[in-house]
């Protein structure tokens, strides 16, 4: 079998899974989520047996320190997997629910009801956990999924996903409700994103290169976020040690992530004061600074081009400007950022309520680091991923964002006139 046919055949038995899925009662895939954690729970020496495996060619192939700790499957880490599909099963099933009803002059009601979208495509990198996480969300939601985890996690994926697999089967899910591409050929890729007649949603994890390819060769709508420039904003009338707090939270506390800020705005009349105490905060963590012609008369930093207002850094480098207005920061936002998270430090509610009005991104915090962009932290529980898409969803996309809504009309014999 060719690799186009694997993939062809894979596409459809997601299909026609996910014809059985739809009509799947909560009090089964429910069970079946808690009966897989279980499962994972019992498997810990065979996952981290396949994960050792990753791990040894990870460090034969020269990756980084970092990208091996993203790879490792401690007991912790397995633990968190299990706990994480017993709060997708606790969560409320979003499949069924109405959201808006009408009553017609002449007696039809007229409802929205939530639905699966039906065939989920994932493709991701580095981190085993995605495969429980995305696979459970997936079942919850009444949707097929087809899983494609990156080459350096192969063995740690595959074993997570043999494990699904077979609890969901046990529980009397529908059979390729969740498959896993079994092959580390990058070519499985660009087969994955042709097949728009079976798989209804692509939803990308991973580096900017994977995700910027998927959105180039995808036929299939993709559900998705490109860079994560995150700013924070500090007004004029902010608290001093808040701004310092948030800066260093949104910057510092883990700066390989989308929702870290790679920009920092500072109101000219708060930047003599609060700028260098800022500053040396960030510095005192080992953040390089890179400032406008005005922020380099207040501090000793680097000059920031026009490339780094567009950056996404993804490591301990911020880029600052001092703005003369609210305004001019929102503009500098909506003109710079990815629409991702940007945030607000002020006492002022006028300003506040301006700033959430006016920043066109999926989240927008007042007082608050961007760090808190996550799906877990707003009570959605595991992620599938975040979306800066304006259409269907977007921010932090979990149940909700893996269904759709159709009309449901009921009627006593109503003819249109």
């Amino acid at each position: 079998m060719t690799l186009t046919q694997e993939l062809e055949q894979i596409g459809k038995q997601a299909r026609a899974a996910s014809d059985g899925l739809r009509p799947l009662s909560r009090a089964v895939k429910d069970a079946a989520l808690r009966g897989i954690a279980a499962r994972l729970r019992a498997a810990r020496a065979a996952l981290q047996a396949a994960n050792a495996k990753d791990l040894d060619e990870g460090r034969a192939k020269g990756l980084s320190a970092a990208m091996l700790d993203r790879l490792e499957l401690t007991e912790k880490r397995i633990e968190a997997m299990a706990e994480g599909l017993e709060v997708v099963a606790a969560l409320p099933d979003p499949v069924g629910d109405i959201t808006r009803q009408y009553v017609h002059p002449n007696g039809l009601r007229i409802a929205q009801m939530r639905q699966p979208i039906g065939v989920v495509g994932i493709i991701y990198e580095s981190r085993p956990n995605v495969t429980a996480d995305a696979a459970a969300l997936c079942l919850k939601s009444g949707n097929a999924c087809i899983l494609r985890g990156g080459s350096e996690a192969i063995h740690s994926n595959l074993a997570i996903a043999d494990i699904f697999i077979e609890g969901a089967r046990a529980a009397a899910v529908p059979d390729h409700a969740v498959q896993i591409v079994r092959t580390t050929d990058r070519a499985a890729v660009g087969e994955m994103l042709k097949l728009d007649r079976y798989i209804d949603m692509i939803v990308p994890r991973g580096g900017k290169s994977l995700i910027a390819r998927i959105l180039d060769e995808s036929r299939i709508p993709v559900v998705a976020h490109l860079d994560g420039i995150c700013h924070t904003y500090i007004h004029e009338d902010a608290d001093p040690d808040m701004a310092e707090r948030i800066a260093v939270n949104a910057k510092l506390q883990r700066p390989g992530v989308c929702n870290a800020m790679e920009t920092m705005l500072i109101h000219e009349a708060a930047a003599p004061m609060l700028l260098p105490r800022i500053a040396q905060a960030l510095a005192a963590g080992g953040c390089e600074l890179r400032g406008c012609p005005r922020t380099r008369q207040l501090i000793d930093c680097a000059e920031a081009t026009e490339e780094d207002w567009v950056t996404e850094y993804l490591d301990k480098i911020l880029s600052i400007k001092v703005v003369a207005s609210l305004e001019e920061a929102i503009h500098h936002i909506n003109h710079y950022g990815s629409h991702h998270s940007d945030a607000i430090v002020t006492e002022s509610y006028a300003a506040a309520e301006r700033f959430l009005d006016a920043v066109d991104s999926a989240t927008v915090y007042v007082n608050a680091s961007t760090r808190f962009t996550d799906g877990f932290e707003f009570g959605l529980g595991a992620e599938i991923g975040i979306s800066t898409n304006k259409l269907h969803c977007r921010g932090p996309m979990a149940l909700e964002g893996l269904t759709t809504l159709k009309y449901v009309i009921r009627g006593t014999g109503q003819v249109r006139e």
